[in-house]
């Protein structure tokens, strides 16, 4: 008898992390959609968002990746719609995708969110991330218990090699990976294919539900 496939939708999985974690699960086994502002998407768009799930249908796994950017600064400095425009885009645009997506999910489906250690990493110039990755890792437990027996969990990685810091000055960028290697207990930067793997735990362990995954090199101990 011929087994059913899976079907995974990846927000974010035309680039980075979300890429890695496509490719992971695109092994001729499963069916597995990826979607991102290259394909499209915009997630801030809630009747684009409502479209999409629709076009697609039942599902059974979903990861967000998308939105990572947000403006640095202090905050007498960064410009309060900029910053509404970050949390437009990661915040409520990861809203928008469980909204939808979860009217279409199997009942033994799994979303799987993204925040990021500055949710709880202290550090200055970051308020805007800071709060947008406080506020999804709380929401993410939240889910959890509104959605169940979908699983809700996040991963929260640290920092990662991915195209994210292209638009860096590549001496500022190599520098800055310098640091971290040298600084962190793991003894290395992460790697989008390191990243990866916590979203593979968070789908494939139906015994998880409603926790955060940090997966930064030790950077939250450090």
């Amino acid at each position: 008898m011929r087994q059913e496939k899976t079907t995974y939708i990846i927000i974010g999985g035309t680039s980075g992390i979300g890429e890695a974690v496509a490719k992971h699960f695109d092994n001729g086994n499963n069916i597995v959609h990826v979607a991102s502002r290259k394909t499209g998407l915009d997630i801030s768009d809630e009747k684009a968002v409502h479209c999409y799930f629709e076009s697609i249908g039942p599902f059974d796994h979903l990861v967000i990746t998308a939105g990572s950017f947000a403006p640095a600064g202090k905050v007498t400095d960064v410009a309060i719609d900029d910053a509404k425009k970050a949390f437009d885009t990661k915040f409520w645009g990861t809203i928008n995708v469980a909204k939808h997506a979860a009217r279409y999910m199997t009942p033994n489906g799994s979303i799987t969110l993204t925040t990021g250690m500055l949710s709880r990493k202290v550090v200055a110039n970051t308020y805007t991330k800071t709060a947008i990755n406080a506020a999804l890792e709380a929401v993410t437990k939240v889910l959890a218990k509104e959605l169940s027996p979908i699983r809700v969990n996040a991963v929260s990685p640290g920092l990662t090699m991915t195209t994210a810091y292209n638009n860096m000055d590549e001496t500022a960028r190599e520098a800055m990976y310098k640091n971290a290697k040298q600084n962190l207990p793991a003894g290395k930067v992460g790697e989008a294919s390191d990243i990866a793997m916590a979203y593979v735990m968070a789908i494939t362990n139906q015994y998880m539900t409603g926790s955060i995954i940090d997966i930064d090199g030790g950077a939250l101990v450090n």
